[in-house]
């Protein structure tokens, strides 16, 4: 009698690990196929590269609408000061005008339109006046760079550039490549949303 409590104790035993066991593995293919869920950046613009195109994959070719206006990209300028890295993309509307997308990350995308200007002097004073607004210096310096398909430009050399901006965030920049003479550029801050790019096939 003892043995066949004995016995059916054991059985029991054995029954009760084996359901653990299914129970444990069961639990650890359900936890393997859930993704890991991790908090994300919501200001990320992933979502909206994959939509409306990424700026900073920019190259000559690519079709870029900003505001509904549509632009070809005819080259790009590459500029590097220090570890910090821009890009300016020469856009052509195919009726005569040209303007300009400055394409950076601080650490998150601003993208800015510039229009070339001219009459607006040389840069320099802590404030300029120009088309009814004035102008505060924001930063200076100079940068390396390098140019890519059509720019007008020298494949590689130096740019000095002066930044200004008014209070209602217009801003005036100045560019000198390569010793040439300063250019002027109106500028304006653009959104993700006021950008729009149709790549071309690599």
């Amino acid at each position: 009698m003892n043995g066949l409590v004995a016995t059916l104790i054991v059985v029991i035993i054995v029954i009760i690990v084996a359901v653990v066991a299914v129970v444990i593995g069961m639990r650890a293919k359900r936890g393997a196929a859930r993704p890991e869920s991790r908090p994300a950046d919501p200001f990320h613009t992933g979502d909206q590269d994959s939509l409306r195109g990424d700026p900073r994959a920019l190259k000559a070719g690519d079709i870029v609408e900003v505001r509904g206006h549509s632009y070809t990209v005819r080259g790009t300028i590459r500029l590097s000061e220090g570890g910090w890295n821009w890009a300016e993309h020469l856009l052509d509307d195919a009726k005569g005008g040209q303007v300009w997308l400055a394409v950076e990350e601080d650490p998150d995308l601003i993208l800015s339109l510039w229009t070339p200007v001219a009459d607006a002097g040389e840069p320099g004073p802590k404030t300029i006046d120009f088309a009814g607004r004035t102008y505060h210096s924001e930063e200076s310096g100079c940068a390396e760079f390098r140019s890519e398909a059509t720019t007008g430009l020298a494949e590689q050399g130096a740019v000095r550039y002066h930044d200004y901006e008014a209070s209602d965030g217009s801003m005036l920049g100045f560019e000198s490549y390569g010793g040439a003479d300063w250019e002027a550029s109106a500028g304006e801050a653009l959104s993700r949303y006021d950008v729009l790019i149709y790549p071309t096939a690599d």
